[in-house]
């Protein structure tokens, strides 16, 4: 058990400008305040770029932070600078990284946090964390703090009490890091050490998630701050992860051999395993890479996933005999497997998607997914929620896309006072989405920084799961937040004043309207698909669009690469007997097999040059994420209209262009 750490190595302070990172890399050992300003909103993608996780051993301590971008070394407007290089932060002797708020935001990938420890870090420290990011550094043994006052007393070599380092944790997570992470509470667990006394609260009010927990708990009632272990009704994951998890269970367990043999795992049965984040890589690999080893790397990663599931008889939904692959894992788990009520765990971020069906589904790291394939049960600390009430109706060509990019822009939500709480959404406006616009409030709420989005099931729940497995499923009483739950923080939203909105470039906070751009900015690529844009809803949207633009003598801009990719093997089918795909091809646009594919630069979509300007329906545009372009965020319906004017422009927008034109046409005939 930890009772106090030194920390002999160097301090690096992740800045915003690139002088100071160089400064660092140089051996220069800064002040705090000569790093100020400290880099905000630093995102995994960031530190661990998509490409780097092909690796998932102790060899990620030499790709950290390879994709941080700073301001130009000559202070010039725009641009950036990608100031690390490979082996830099193991060569350099840092033991403790600082950054600014909202630390580790976006995908859930561990290789983040195991890379800065293979690197030699042991201490972060930020002004605030993302909750994936911040669970899985406990998980790993990695420390974290918000107290940047420990800066000055590492630096005169003080031993630091590990109740430094217990700030804000509840009883639970305060053990696992005592313990030096998951993994060792684990095995005490295991083994009778140590023990996890349920919360025992009198009855009480509670918010719908929390009666989703206290149920799968067997108990009265929880109450945020609550650290619980809490069974699961799905574990997923997928090849991006998968990999580590099974070397992190060889460490573990004491054997190497555990790779190759059997390992009681608890219910293979709730297991699941999805090949859906590299399955087109190899289309779009560029050389250089391809030198690396990259591609024959991304191949054994798919590899050791199947092998696992092949031993350990999980279900596995792979490579699609059409290309790609079945489909995107949180989509398919929507498609076909959740259902009200349920407790979901999975290895990415956006398993939150899956809230849209009333359950209760969260993102979890490697670690913690290698422990539940064990025990069953993931830990967690019950959140407080923050409850987004929706009033009124969205208007006609406003979708769920532009609602949940208007809430990314509010302050609460920008300033990061959401990260870790659960997202309810609720109100009038709820009743009048579809599932598939619900999933894109609830996926996006890893945007938001919440611990899941959550809906209460209701009639529409009932008709989807009808319609699209043919299960029938009751609306229980208990399942809709009681009168008098508390929530931390209530949004309301009027939905009928909203308009079509985009994120600019480098954040999903930045959004702003479409109607507010005051110069033209030209396209070069636009991507229709991902889990939050290659719905059914959504591909019927960008059909709309298209199928207006055909009737009006306008194809995909002769500038611009139109490319659509399904959620699916689900999603293609339903195209295919709405007569989409016809309207698709004559339109000029690239289709594409499911896969996660561009979202995570992995697939046709994803940008090649710096120049090149992208506006897409995924969820994220952090620096890098998608290649090295500027990507706008929007819905479906603004996607293809730009597709089609080749500048961003709404679908109203295009409508109204096209309008003035024919009319100033009719009047130069006259």
């Amino acid at each position: 058990m930890l009772e106090a750490v030194r920390f002999d190595g160097r301090i690096l302070f992740l800045a915003e400008a690139g002088e100071a990172m160089a400064r660092q890399m140089a051996g220069e050992d800064l002040a705090l305040e000569s790093a100020l300003p400290l880099r905000d909103q630093l995102s995994t993608d960031e530190i661990t770029p998509a490409w780097v996780c092909f690796h998932y051993d102790e060899k990620l301590g030499d790709y950290v932070y390879l994709g941080l971008k700073c301001l130009p070394l000559d202070g010039a407007p725009g641009g950036g600078e990608f100031p690390i290089r490979v082996g830099a932060i193991r060569q350099g002797g840092f033991s403790v990284s600082v950054a600014g708020a909202r630390r580790g935001k976006g995908s859930s990938r561990e290789a983040s946090p195991f890379a800065e420890l293979s690197a030699g870090i042991r201490l972060v420290i930020a002004e605030s964390f993302e909750r994936i990011y911040q669970q899985n550094c406990q998980n790993l043994g990695l420390l974290t703090s918000t107290d940047f006052g420990l800066i000055e007393r590492i630096r005169a070599g003080e031993t630091i009490p590990i109740e430094a380092f217990l700030e804000d944790c509840d009883a639970l997570s305060e053990q696992i890091v005592r313990c030096g992470g998951l993994f060792g509470f684990n095995q005490r667990r295991l083994a009778g050490a140590v023990s996890v006394p349920l919360p025992d609260h009198p009855a009480g009010p509670m918010t719908y998630g929390e009666k989703l927990l206290a149920r799968a708990l067997g108990i009265a009632r929880v109450r945020p701050g609550d650290g619980v272990f809490v069974k699961t009704d799905w574990r997923f994951s997928h090849e991006y992860v998968t990999p580590m998890a099974v070397s992190f269970l060889s460490r573990h367990l004491g054997s190497p051999a555990a790779q190759a043999q059997h390992i009681a795992l608890h219910d293979p049965a709730s297991i699941l395993c999805f090949e859906d984040h590299l399955s087109l890589l190899a289309e779009v690999i560029d050389e250089k890479k391809r030198a690396l080893g990259l591609l024959d790397a991304a191949g054994q990663m798919a590899q050791v996933q199947r092998d696992f599931c092949a031993r350990q008889g999980i279900r596995l939904h792979g490579r699609s005999p059409a290309g790609g692959s079945e489909g995107i894992c949180h989509a398919l788990m929507a498609e076909r497997y959740v259902l009200p009520g349920q407790i979901v765990a999975g290895t990415d971020s956006h398993t939150t998607h899956c809230g849209a069906l009333g359950a209760l589904a969260f993102g979890v790291g490697t670690t913690d997914m290698a422990n539940a394939w064990l025990t069953g049960d993931v830990r967690l600390s019950v959140p407080t929620t923050c409850l987004i009430q929706l009033h009124g109706q969205l208007r006609p060509g406003v979708s769920a896309k532009d609602l949940v990019l208007h809430l990314l822009h509010l302050p609460y939500i920008r300033d990061g006072r959401a990260i870790g709480q659960i997202i309810e959404y609720a109100g009038p406006a709820v009743a009048g989405l579809s599932i598939d616009e619900r999933a894109t409030l609830t996926n996006m709420a890893a945007e938001i920084g919440g611990m899941t989005g959550l809906i209460a099931p209701d009639r529409e729940t009932q008709r989807f799961l009808r319609e699209r497995r043919g299960v029938d499923v009751a609306l229980e009483p208990w399942m809709r937040g009681d009168a008098d739950a508390s929530y931390a923080h209530v949004i309301e939203v009027d939905c009928a004043v909203l308009e079509p909105m985009l994120a600019m470039p480098g954040d999903p906070g930045n959004g702003l309207p479409v109607s507010a751009l005051r110069e033209a900015v030209r396209i070069d690529i636009a991507y229709g698909g991902s889990c939050t844009g290659g719905k059914r809803e959504d591909l019927r949207r960008y059909h709309e669009v298209l199928a207006w633009g055909l009737a009006h003598g306008m194809k995909v801009a002769d500038h611009v690469k139109f490319y659509l990719q399904f959620g699916s093997e689900d999603v293609r089918a339903y195209c295919e007997s709405q007569g989409f795909m016809e309207t698709f091809e004559a339109a000029g646009v690239a289709l594409v097999a499911p896969s996660c594919g561009a979202c995570v630069n992995a697939g046709p979509g994803a940008s090649r040059r710096a120049g090149e300007v992208v506006i897409s329906a995924q969820n994220r545009n952090f620096p890098g994420r998608s290649g090295p372009g500027q990507m706008w965020l929007a819905s479906p319906a603004t996607v293809a209209a730009s597709a089609l004017a080749g500048r961003i422009v709404s679908f109203a927008g295009l409508r109204q262009a096209l309008g003035q034109a024919a009319e100033q046409a009719l009047q130069e005939r006259s």
